[in-house]
C-alpha cells in the first residue's frame, strides 16, 4: 500500500489554535484547519511548510503532537511575501519533486485550507498538471475531507494556452513592422539590398513622394516606416491604409472624411486618413487597388495639398508626405488603362523596388535565425519549454 502524505503550509489560524498566534476574545479558533483534517483523515506523514519563526513552529508541531499519532516533517522556507506568486511555486514545486523523486509511488494530498489564498493557487495548479495529487479542505463542522477539483487543467487548460501561444508565434512570420523601424532593423547580408537601402536613405531626406514595388511579403511596410522614421518628418503621424480593404462607397469618407449629414448614417463629423496624417507620412499600401475615380481624387490633393470632405464646400490644405507600396506591375496596368498615368508620375519621384527572398543571396539563413531567436523568446513563458 502506498505511503499517504498529507502537505500542508502553516498558516495563521494554525498557530492560533496552538496559542501560538494571540486571537481576539471573540473570534473562534478550535483546532484549526490541520488538527481537523487529521482527526477526521488518516495519514502516515503530515509535511508542514512554513515560513514563521523556528520556534512558534516547533511549538506548533509539539502542541500537535499531543492530539495527533503522526509522523511530522517540518520544513522551513524563505518567502519574499507570503503573497508572492513565484517564491510560493518555487518552494511548493521544488518540495514536491524532491519529494516525489525520493520514494515514487506516494500517495500525496495537499492541504489547500491553511496559508494564503496565493499559496492555495499554486497548490491546485501543481497538484492539477505536475503531480497529480489529491486535495483536503477543512471545516470547524466536518473537519477534513477530500475535495474534488472539477476541471482538469491539463486537459482543459493548458492545451488552450499552448495554441494561443503558437498563434502568436505565427504572427511572427507576417506582423507588422514596428512603428519606430529603422533601416538598421532590415536583416540582410545581400548586396542589392543593401544597395536599396542607401538608395531609400537618400530618398528618405528628401520630402518627395515614394513608390515601393515588390511582392507580398518583401518588406514595403517595413521600408516605409524606416524612411518616416529617417526622414524630417520623423516623429510625426505616421498613418498606414490599405486601399485594397476599403469597400468603393466609401474610399472618399476614409481618406478625406466627412461631414455630419453628408450621406445616410454619417452622424458626426470624421476626419480622414489625410487629415490624420497632416504634417507627418501617409502609407498607401496596395495603392494599384484603388479604383479610376478615387485615382482621380487622389491625384487632385497631391497636386494642390487641399482636400474637402465629403459634403462640405470648403477646403482643408494638408500637408503630407505620402509613400505608396503596390504589388502589381503598375506600368502593365497603366497600359491597360486601369490606373492613371499621371497618378503614377506624380507618387513614383522616388522609386525603390524590392526583389522576393528567393532572389536574395544569403539572406535566407540569416532570416531563420533571427525568426527562430523570436520564437525561442516567445515560447520561453509555454508550458513544457525547454531551452536547448
Amino acid at each position: 500500500m502506498s505511503k499517504k502524505i498529507l502537505i500542508s503550509w502553516l498558516g495563521i489560524t494554525d498557530l492560533k489554535a496552538a496559542g501560538q498566534v494571540p486571537s481576539r476574545p471573540d473570534e473562534i479558533i478550535g483546532d484549526g484547519p490541520i488538527l481537523g483534517a487529521l482527526k477526521t483523515l488518516t495519514f502516515d506523514e503530515l509535511h508542514l511548510i512554513h515560513e514563521q519563526e523556528q520556534s512558534k513552529a516547533d511549538a506548533y508541531v509539539a502542541w500537535l503532537a499531543e492530539y495527533a499519532a503522526i509522523k511530522i516533517v517540518l520544513f522551513k522556507c524563505s518567502l519574499r511575501s507570503p503573497i508572492d506568486f513565484g517564491d510560493i511555486h518555487r518552494v511548493m514545486d521544488g518540495y514536491l519533486e524532491k519529494l516525489t523523486a525520493k520514494e515514487p509511488g506516494l500517495d500525496i494530498s495537499i492541504h489547500l485550507s491553511p496559508g494564503t489564498p496565493s499559496m492555495t493557487a499554486v497548490s491546485i495548479l501543481l497538484g492539477k498538471t505536475k503531480y497529480n495529487t489529491r486535495f483536503v479542505q477543512s471545516t470547524r463542522e466536518k473537519g477534513g475531507e477530500f475535495v474534488t477539483i472539477p476541471f482538469d487543467i491539463s486537459a482543459e487548460y493548458i492545451p488552450q494556452l499552448v495554441k494561443n501561444a503558437d498563434k502568436k508565434l505565427t504572427e511572427l512570420s507576417y506582423s507588422e513592422a514596428p512603428l519606430y523601424a529603422a533601416f538598421s532593423d532590415i536583416i540582410t547580408q545581400n548586396p542589392e539590398i543593401k544597395r536599396i537601402i542607401q538608395k531609400a536613405e537618400k530618398i528618405a531626406v528628401r520630402d518627395v513622394p515614394a513608390l515601393i514595388m515588390g511582392e507580398s511579403g518583401t518588406g514595403k511596410e517595413l521600408f516605409a516606416k524606416a524612411i518616416h522614421n529617417s526622414s524630417l518628418r520623423k516623429g510625426k503621424p505616421f498613418i498606414t491604409v490599405n486601399c485594397g480593404a476599403i469597400p468603393k462607397n466609401l474610399i472618399d469618407s476614409e481618406l478625406f472624411g466627412h461631414i455630419k449629414g453628408a450621406f445616410t448614417g454619417a452622424s458626426n463629423n470624421k476626419i480622414g486618413y489625410f487629415e490624420a496624417a497632416d504634417s507627418g507620412t501617409l502609407f498607401l499600401d496596395e495603392f494599384g487597388e484603388l479604383p479610376e475615380d478615387a485615382q482621380v481624387r487622389l491625384l487632385r490633393v497631391l497636386q494642390s495639398g487641399e482636400m474637402s470632405r465629403v459634403g462640405d464646400s470648403g477646403t482643408i490644405k494638408v500637408d503630407v508626405r505620402v509613400i505608396a507600396a503596390t504589388n502589381r506591375n503598375l506600368s502593365a496596368e497603366i497600359a491597360l488603362g486601369r490606373f492613371r498615368e499621371d497618378l503614377f508620375y506624380r507618387v513614383a519621384v522616388g522609386i525603390i523596388t524590392l526583389p522576393p527572398l528567393r532572389e536574395r543571396t544569403g539572406d535566407v539563413a540569416m532570416l531563420a535565425d533571427y525568426l527562430m531567436t523570436k520564437i525561442n523568446q516567445e515560447a520561453a513563458s509555454q508550458p513544457g519549454y525547454i531551452n536547448n
